[in-house]
């Protein structure tokens, strides 16, 4: 029954039995004494209670709809409001959750489009840095080499030092290329590029200690991506913001699925900060492929941050 037929029929039932009474053997004397005042008041009160009753039924799914309408997160998909209460609000909360699927399955949409257009830039990005800077660059260090065996000896010790800038900043230039463009996933295969990631960042200050387990499922080569590009996010943010010193990156099988663990000793989760960009991307890419992606302390303080793969989205390549 909607709300306004609950409304209309309490207080219809209340006003015919108030009538009913009138009409009858009940009446009202002028003064009116204090008995009748007793009855005409435990009838208002009783009326204004009946009244209250079914409006607090009826509206608490819409303040129940309003809590989850604050809460909602796209990134977070699945949560649904109860549908329950009257027909209106019944509909009412109906419509919202309809809405709610088709903005997950537009965001989602959207994202991978957004997700893939990224990639394809970061591979030119990348093509480009290796093939035209770098090239230039070992064109730079070789002149360097012949201008070092032809300079006076005054001049050679500065001449060396102009090799080793431009060697590094070729070296650098490599590193960011394997960043953009990880050839090694393409190449080796997801464990062998897991353990270069953390072969990497050790190399940068910070001690990874990397697992990857055997017995793994088949995966998709965008299965594989996504796995590759949060733990790499996750190791960046270990490295940028944690302030730790020792980091753990594990891949192993779990039951009805597989699971990516980004572990580390830092400061761990500020409560109630607002997650930035990096952890935004992270939820994005694990939406791609229908995994769970969680942030929490670790077991020895720290920060965990654990993607699951469900198995229904393991295929064989």
């Amino acid at each position: 029954m909607s709300l306004f037929w609950r409304i209309f029929s309490l207080n219809s039932v209340g006003l015919v039995v108030a009538a009913a009474l009138l009409l009858g053997p009940v009446t009202v004397s002028t003064p009116v004494l204090p008995g009748e005042a007793l009855v005409v008041l435990t009838g208002l009160a009783a009326l204004l209670a009946g009244n209250a009753v079914v409006l607090r039924i009826g509206l608490a799914p819409l303040q129940r709809l309003g809590r989850a309408m604050a809460a909602a997160d796209l990134l977070r998909p699945g949560t649904r409001a109860a549908v329950a209460g009257p027909a209106e609000t019944a509909e009412l909360i109906t419509t919202y959750n309809t809405m709610l699927d088709r903005l997950e399955t537009e965001r989602a949409t959207s994202a991978a489009r957004a997700l893939s257009a990224q990639e394809r830039e970061r591979h030119r990005i990348a093509r480009e840095l290796h093939d035209e800077v770098g090239q230039t660059l070992t064109a730079v260090l070789l002149q360097l080499k012949r201008v070092a065996d032809r300079a006076p000896e005054d001049l050679r010790e500065e001449v060396g030092q102009a090799q080793e800038a431009t060697r590094a900043g070729l070296d650098e230039i490599r590193r960011i290329a394997r960043r953009l463009r990880p050839g090694v996933l393409e190449e080796l295969g997801l464990a062998s590029a897991l353990r270069a990631l953390a072969g990497e960042f050790t190399a940068h200050g910070l001690t990874v200690r990397h697992e990857v387990r055997g017995g793994l499922p088949p995966l998709t080569e965008e299965t594989e991506l996504v796995v590759y590009r949060v733990a790499q996010e996750g190791l960046t943010n270990t490295a940028r913001h944690s302030g730790a010193d020792r980091a753990e990156l594990r891949l192993a099988p779990v039951p009805g699925g597989v699971e990516l663990l980004v572990r580390d000793n830092g400061t761990g989760l500020a409560a109630g900060a607002p997650e930035g960009a990096g952890i935004g991307g992270m939820r994005e890419r694990a939406l791609l492929i229908g995994a769970e992606l969680g942030l929490g302390p670790g077991p020895g303080g720290g920060t965990d941050i654990r993607m699951r793969i469900p198995c229904a989205r393991r295929e064989a390549r």
